[in-house]
């Protein structure tokens, strides 16, 4: 059993070994698949469950509002006060066609915190307004 080294007359061959790369970009590969959720997760909020909640796919163009339980303003993960919610609304929609505004509440979040953050989005002209919920396990 015996290794070639060279072409027909001795000389060198010039083929590349691809066995390398592959490796690298197998483990690459699994690092972006292991980290890529953890780079979504947002606000850490505990959601209120309900019964009738559906699957709404998230992706990157929806605009999402979090309140925490000690009143915490986040808007798209980014912490906003309340008074500059309006002004971030604005500067957020004004490129985009829809708008839409995902809430996520935290359960123990005082329910006038939400409202006061719910009317600024209103104020910013904004309409459509969903609640981000727990489907409740039966």
């Amino acid at each position: 059993m015996g290794m070639s080294v060279g072409g027909e007359d001795g000389a060198v061959k010039s083929e590349i070994n691809v066995t390398p790369l592959v490796d690298v970009m197998l483990v690459l590969l699994i690092i972006m698949m292991i980290v890529a959720p953890m780079l979504q997760k947002g606000v850490n909020v505990k959601l209120p469950t309900a019964d009738n909640s559906s699957d709404k796919p998230e992706t990157q163009d929806q605009t999402v509002l979090g309140v925490t339980a000690d009143r915490s303003i986040f808007v798209n993960s980014v912490p906003v006060q309340m008074s500059d919610l309006r002004r971030k609304m604005e500067e957020t929609f004004e490129t985009k066609t829809q708008k839409l505004v995902l809430i996520k509440a935290d359960e123990d979040a005082p329910y006038g915190a939400v409202m006061d953050a719910m009317d600024e989005v209103r104020a910013s002209g904004v309409e459509d307004m969903g609640l981000i919920t727990e489907k409740r396990k039966k």
